[in-house]
């Protein structure tokens, strides 16, 4: 049923759009029917008056709150009231999310408001694409509205000078704690220093509250707080009353499960198992984890045909547009993904969100669940944690997340042999596995509660066979630390060199290049010299840049000009006399050959003359800038050289 068709939808206000005041336009209010769109929601009713009336907002609500349609509405009501159109390079208001696919959505959801003006252009500006066709269409067609990336669009603010901010109306920060980390910062300022102070802007986000320190950045004057909270349901073992807010949407029930680091994998495929008929969400830590996870499932037999599809941010930026549209095109299936698809992102119809790994920033728990339940729907999630990590569930309790345990089940099938099983058949699968385990141990030691996450008590030896790994890598945090590997099973029979590649061409190379390591040790060499046998390989010989000239013709100017003043301070010291001073100089005969400033003149004229004479074939051979800065060099030289000659 339709969120906004359900009479007991409590995500809901009793306030119809076309009730608000100041009134919305027909053709905004036609376009919301169109959507389905009748009834606000609470944050949608408090920000879109206080937008049109002037004012700008800091906006604190619950993820799955409607917050899009909250700023996408006064948006283009607000042009919509502009008195004249726009010229075609004029800027009049700009959105920005920080990832692509959220800025995709967002574009999305306001394409249809946009047609409802003409004469106003909008685009779309992400990176992951190529960045001259944007500038070509912005360059031929003009644009109005931007709404992307802040990396995207401060590249396009920085290549064009043609765009015009003078008549800006509105800017939307959407997950604005995100956009103003520090990863956004140097972007963020750039962008917002183009704009006028004499403006509309709205930050949003369902952790606002962590970034308050940072909003005189986006030039908020005097905001507007909007902070709208839903009520948590009473439970026997929380003391809360019905009325404290919670973080998290009513509808939302979330689990943990205390489970050792060796039955992790075994517990979620028993929990896929149980839910095939669902739609879910898997969250991991790195991109890494999400590729090994993505090739090793598939292989259990009790989840061949279930539909498993990885998302990431190491993805091309079309392999991630198809991840997106082929699960959101499902009923039931996975998305295995890292938090790149934590934030924003209202994929229709998911039961369940399961975090394999806690994320490492304790906000992003907020936004991973907020992907269920929104908008009055009911969902789940469950957070898997390891025995030692279960201070977090308090942690969590205190940030107004309630969680309830669930059991970690005893009776479950162990799916170790079929990961192990997987990685001896294919060597691809094996490289994966260590590479996830590698990069799951350095983003655990970057977690921002490092206090509760503990990366030197981890039990990489559970962990190791979790994954199903056939070794434990040998890595510094092993080696240097003594993390404990109890509880790793090694592989005795089977020889780790042999185990091949299922992908032909890649066995091929592999072949070929233990075949040079054997020559190498029968020839009776050392290992080291292995890597320069390598680059003994043909290889494309690359024309160097103008830096690499530049610093090259420089040395070797600095070292002539070394060499003579060396020879004058010999003839100085009368270790040489002026006659063979000048057959090592070759300094024509001047009529004051005695005189050491004479001499040093004609050093002089000679240095500048050689640098002239390199000038002129550089010119011939179109480098004329290099050598420009070779004759600047080569006087600064000089005079360091006239100096140090006064001083001896």
């Amino acid at each position: 049923m339709d969120a906004e068709s359900d009479p007991s939808n409590r995500a809901l206000t009793s306030t119809l759009f076309s009730e608000l005041a100041p009134p919305l336009s027909e053709p905004v209010l036609e376009t919301l029917a169109l959507g389905g769109f009748r009834h606000c929601t609470p944050v949608q009713a408090a920000t879109i008056p206080l937008l049109l009336s002037h004012k700008d907002v800091a906006v604190d609500a619950a993820t799955g709150s409607g917050k899009t349609l909250a700023f996408v509405v006064p948006f283009v009501e607000i042009l919509r009231r502009c008195t004249s159109p726009p010229k075609p390079y004029e800027i009049m208001g700009i959105i920005i999310s920080p990832t692509r696919e959220l800025s995709a959505q967002i574009y999305h959801v306001a394409e249809p408001f946009f047609s409802t003006m003409p004469s106003v252009k909008s685009m779309l500006l992400v990176g992951g694409l190529d960045v001259k066709s944007d500038l070509r269409k912005i360059e031929g067609e003009g644009v109005n509205v931007l709404v992307g990336t802040p990396g995207r669009l401060h590249d396009i603010m920085e290549r064009l000078d043609i765009l015009d901010f003078r008549s800006f109306e509105i800017l939307i920060l959407d997950e604005a704690d995100r956009l103003l980390d520090m990863g956004f910062q140097k972007q963020i300022s750039s962008i917002i220093s183009r704009l006028p102070k004499l403006r509309r802007t709205g930050l949003f986000s369902a952790t606002q509250t962590e970034a308050i320190e940072e909003l005189s950045r986006a030039g908020l004057r005097n905001p507007v707080r909007v902070e709208v909270r839903t009520e948590t349901k009473p439970q026997d073992n929380m003391h809360l009353s019905q009325e404290l807010a919670s973080r998290t949407p009513l509808g939302l029930h979330i689990e943990y499960m205390l489970c050792e680091a060796q039955k992790k994998s075994s517990q979620l495929v028993d929990f896929l198992l149980k839910n095939m008929s669902k739609k879910i969400i898997i969250y991991f830590m790195t991109c890494a984890c999400v590729d090994y996870w993505g090739v090793v499932l598939p292989q259990v037999n009790i989840l061949k045909g279930c539909p498993l599809i990885p998302l990431h941010g190491k993805m091309k930026q079309t392999a991630r547009e198809k991840a997106l549209a082929s699960f959101s095109a499902l009923s039931s299936g996975t998305l295995l993904c890292t938090d790149v698809a934590a934030r924003g992102l209202d994929i229709p119809g998911v039961d369940w969100i399961v975090q394999y790994d806690p994320p490492q920033d304790p906000n992003v728990f907020v936004h991973r669940v907020g992907r269920t339940a929104r908008i009055g729907r009911q969902g789940s999630a469950l957070i898997f944690l390891l025995p030692k990590e279960d201070a977090y569930v308090e942690f969590l309790k205190l940030r107004r997340v309630p969680l309830e345990e669930r059991e970690c089940f005893t009776d479950v099938a162990d799916v170790i042999p079929q990961l192990r099983s997987a990685a001896k058949e294919d060597r691809a699968v094996m490289e994966k596995g260590l590479k996830a385990f590698v990069s799951y141990i350095r983003a655990y030691k970057e977690h921002h509660c490092s206090y509760l996450f503990r990366w030197k008590e981890l039990e990489i030896g559970k962990l190791a066979m979790g994954y199903g790994l056939l070794q434990i890598p040998l890595m510094p945090e092993v080696k240097h630390h003594s993390l404990s590997v109890d509880g790793f099973s090694a592989v005795d029979d089977i020889d780790l060199v042999q185990i091949k590649y299922k992908d032909k061409s890649r066995e091929k190379q592999r072949q070929k290049n233990l075949q040079m390591k054997e020559a190498v040790a029968a020839r009776g060499e050392k290992p080291e010299r292995m890597k320069k046998v390598v680059d003994q390989a043909p290889h494309i010989t690359r024309k160097k840049t103008g830096r690499q000239r530049h610093a090259t013709q420089t040395k070797e100017d600095y070292d002539e000009l070394e060499q003579e003043y060396r020879l004058l301070k010999k003839l100085k010291r009368g270790v040489i006399d002026e006659a063979e001073y000048e057959k090592l100089t070759g300094f024509a005969n001047s009529d004051d050959e005695g005189s050491l400033d004479s001499n040093f003149k004609n050093f002089g004229e000679k240095t500048l003359k050689g640098n002239k004479s390199k000038q002129s074939k550089n010119k011939q051979r179109g480098k004329a800038k290099g050598s420009g800065r070779n004759h600047r060099n080569s006087k600064h030289l000089k005079m360091n050289l006239k100096s140090k000659t006064s001083k001896s």
